[in-house]
């Protein structure tokens, strides 16, 4: 399967993205964010950053980048499509998802080995995964705390939508809530990063790599 990953100015871990996409036996497709070509992707990824510099709020200047129009209209056809860290940033600020992402309850830029709980293994990106497994990804954020009104989190929680739930809160996020995603599951928004944890030499481990392969397994069922 061929899996787009969009490169927005400040992006950082795109070729870490490219990387596990290829790792994980489909084909990485660099997509720009001035264009306005998807490239005939079965899939994309928005990675982790500081798109733009952050400026103005993060995320809310990429979600007009030109390659946003491209991603939202085909999101909200199916297309998957998953943002990670920044990327959940985006999606969030682009209206694929709700809710949005503030600075860390202690005001602190946070990189730690993050133990998750997978809530919803339904989603594109997730059936690779069982109900409840526990799995241990990096995590690096600054505006990282997930938050929403209190409507909006019940219809989360009471819908499945929480994809991914800390095991002790990093940052202060409402219901330990890590990732999220939409009703059709083809959206996932997650802020730590299983990018960085496909492979055993770079000391984190292998337990992101069901993130890169779900989408496939779900091609293929």
């Amino acid at each position: 399967m061929k899996i787009g990953v969009i490169t927005f100015p400040g992006t950082l871990d795109d070729v870490d993205a490219a990387r596990a996409v290829r790792l994980t036996g489909n084909e990485p497709v660099s997509l720009w964010h001035g264009d306005h070509d998807l490239q005939g992707v079965d899939a994309v990824i928005l990675p982790g950053g500081f798109s733009y510099g952050d400026y103005l709020r993060c995320g809310a200047i990429s979600r007009f980048a030109p390659i946003m129009t491209e991603v939202i209209e085909g999101a909200n056809k199916g297309l998957p499509v998953l943002g990670i860290c920044n990327g959940f940033q985006i999606l969030v600020e682009s209206h694929l998802l709700p809710g949005g992402l503030l600075m860390n309850e202690q005001l602190k830029f946070v990189c730690r080995e993050q133990a998750l709980r997978i809530e919803n293994n339904t989603t594109q990106w997730t059936s690779a995964y069982e109900k409840d497994q526990e799995i241990v990804i990096p995590l690096k954020n600054g505006e990282g705390q997930f938050q929403a009104d209190a409507e909006t989190l019940a219809r989360l929680e009471g819908e499945g939508l929480v994809v991914a739930r800390y095991l002790g809160n990093p940052n202060g996020s409402a219901n330990d809530i890590a990732g999220i995603t939409n009703a059709a599951g083809n959206v996932v928004g997650l802020m730590p990063h299983p990018e960085h944890a496909v492979e055993e030499l770079t000391g984190s481990g292998t337990d992101g790599v069901g993130f890169f392969t779900s989408f496939l397994e779900k091609a293929l069922s």
